[in-house]
């Protein structure tokens, strides 16, 4: 079963892989996209623990890295309330998107899934998370993303189009929440190309750092 760690170096297991594009309105901008939150999924071969280099793929064009902020459930519903959904996030922690983006455009061109862009195996490093109870205000989160110390992208949970419990409220509205879900609530702008031999920082001011090594 798939799994992310906390900060202590416990497995928390994950059951489904939930996502959103678009909640950003900078990053809307950037990608010339409607600012309204897409719903999306990857499978759990996706993730890459803290430490595990993270293979690309070669003949597939360019590799984007997307930071976010995600959620660890550690509980579930179907049709929750902003404050019920809040109730329901175990942790947070830092993850990447990785997105093959010329696959990505060919599908939004002929009207496909973002599937095999976004859910390739290990597209979804992720760095330790942290237990809710050590963050008594979530929207007050920033974190950044530097490429061989070059800074990237840098976000703040305040500027979600959605912030995390609004945003569970809305897909718990068609897809049930279950304990053990891993949700990610988008990238800020800044996206860009990452390549073998390179090396990230995923930051979450607060709480420390962690290194991403392609290859």
């Amino acid at each position: 079963m798939a799994a992310i760690v906390g900060r202590d170096g416990t497995e928390r297991p994950v059951a489904k892989i939930l996502a959103v594009g678009r909640n950003y309105a900078a990053h809307a901008a950037e990608m010339q996209a409607p600012a309204e939150p897409v719903i999306f999924m990857k499978p759990g071969t996706a993730i890459r623990l803290p430490g595990q280099t993270v293979p690309l793929p070669r003949d597939r064009g360019a590799v984007h890295h997307e930071i976010e902020l995600a959620v660890w459930l550690r509980s579930g519903g179907s049709r929750l309330t902003p404050e019920a959904a809040a109730g329901c996030i175990g942790a947070y922690g830092l993850v990447l998107d990785l997105t093959l983006r010329d696959v990505q455009a060919e599908a939004k061109r002929g009207g496909k899934p973002w599937t095999l862009a976004k859910g390739f195996d290990a597209s979804l490093p992720t760095g330790p998370f942290v237990d809710a109870s050590a963050i008594p205000d979530p929207a007050g989160l920033e974190f950044t993303w530097s490429v061989d110390g070059t800074l990237r992208q840098s976000g703040r949970a305040r500027d979600m189009l959605l912030p995390p419990a609004k945003l569970l409220a809305y897909i718990s509205e068609w897809i049930t929440l279950e304990p053990g879900d891993l949700v990610l609530t988008g990238t800020p702008e800044g996206v860009g190309p990452v390549l073998p031999g390179q090396r990230g920082i995923m930051r979450l001011a607060g709480f420390g750092e962690t290194e991403v090594v392609f290859a």
